[in-house]
């Protein structure tokens, strides 16, 4: 791993693990999912709030590593306020990036990139996707 993309993880991993975006409780969401990880315990809830096929409102509330916390705060911060298929893309597009064996595009957003540096800590993999697994199971059944 490069010292840019080490330097990019630990940058973006603790910004939004000690201030998580929309990291608040959301009683009147339409719609709820959860992601856990029974593995280690990671348990986190989105609150989606869908109005016309768009992520109208998106926050999340729960409990995980580090970098759990910080791939969901970046999940929702880039996911709300899009229709539903260009969320849909845009999980692929996370999930395909960390699973490439090549460096993280330069057309990739910076705070998607620095998770490609998981691909080194194998065990981690799924802290930084566990999250938009869900988003993409809940997505792909509203194609």
């Amino acid at each position: 791993m490069n010292d840019r993309l080490k330097q990019l993880y630990q940058s973006v991993i603790l910004k939004h693990h000690r201030e998580p975006v929309h990291f608040e409780k959301n009683e009147t969401a339409t719609h709820v999912l959860e992601a856990y990880n029974p593995l280690c315990g990671d348990k986190f809830q989105l609150f989606l709030e869908v109005e016309g096929g768009r992520i109208r409102q998106m926050s999340f509330h729960g409990y995980g590593c580090a970098i759990s916390k910080a791939s969901t705060s970046v999940l929702v911060k880039h996911l709300e306020g899009l229709p539903a298929g260009e969320a849909l893309e845009l999980c692929r597009k996370f999930e395909a990036m960390l699973q490439s064996e090549e460096d993280a595009p330069e057309a990739v957003n910076e705070e998607f990139a620095a998770f490609a540096a998981a691909r080194s800590f194998p065990g981690r993999m799924k802290c930084a996707t566990l999250s938009w697994e869900e988003m993409e199971k809940f997505l792909q059944g509203r194609q």
